[in-house]
């Protein structure tokens, strides 16, 4: 069977990625299953037993930013040889919550470490291996923020001020514009039948 693909749903945090993922799944998977394929849907950091111990230690300790970005960069290792690589090549679709455009922009963008590192960490972690599409969810941080009040317990990402935000966000804007082949971008403000409409059309242009 043939290679199966990889996509990825990206966007700051209250972006309202997460409303959709689910969703997503269900049609893709009426798209694939009936060529007997499989639709794995994972996220990062996480996807892993050791990711999600990872997870847990990245969303709620205190670290030094390089350290961040390495743990970043652990669970994703782990994630693509347990996890991606596999599915991909039993020819299943992969349907990611994150991946590596998501620590460009929050470890890269929001907190500022230099992009060359975070290159160095991207080549020897996954080669050349990218996404066959990422969906970004595209939203004001003003907007996203308020949608994140309703948060009870907000991580340490959550918590980030609107500066923060908007440095994530410029990043993300910043990888659409170097490779706008890989990347749908949703305008996140409309409601959720009209984004919806778009997806579909998406999937069915996969």
């Amino acid at each position: 069977m043939a290679r199966g693909k990889f996509i990825t749903f990206e966007g700051i945090d209250g972006a309202g990625k997460t409303t959709h993922l689910g969703w997503f799944r269900d049609r893709l998977a009426v798209k694939v299953e009936p060529a007997g394929r499989s639709v794995v849907m994972t996220r990062e950091p996480g996807g892993t037993p050791l990711g999600e111990s990872l997870r847990d230690i990245l969303l709620h300790q205190p670290m030094d930013l390089e350290t961040e970005a390495l743990l970043m960069f652990a669970a994703r290792r782990e994630h693509l040889a347990q996890v991606i690589e596999p599915a991909l090549a039993r020819g299943d679709w992969v349907l990611s919550d994150r991946f590596t455009d998501a620590t460009f922009a929050y470890q890269g963008g929001g907190r500022g470490l230099p992009r060359d590192k975070l290159e160095a960490l991207e080549r020897w972690v996954q080669g050349g291996f990218q996404p066959d599409l990422t969906i970004l969810f595209d939203l004001p941080p003003d907007t996203a923020g308020e949608r994140r009040a309703s948060v009870r317990d907000p991580d340490r990402f959550e918590s980030e001020s609107e500066a923060f935000f908007t440095r994530t966000r410029a990043e993300y804007l910043r990888r659409v514009e170097e490779a706008p082949y890989r990347f749908a971008v949703i305008d996140s403000t409309r409601s959720i039948a009209q984004i919806r409409n778009q997806l579909e059309e998406i999937i069915a242009s996969l």
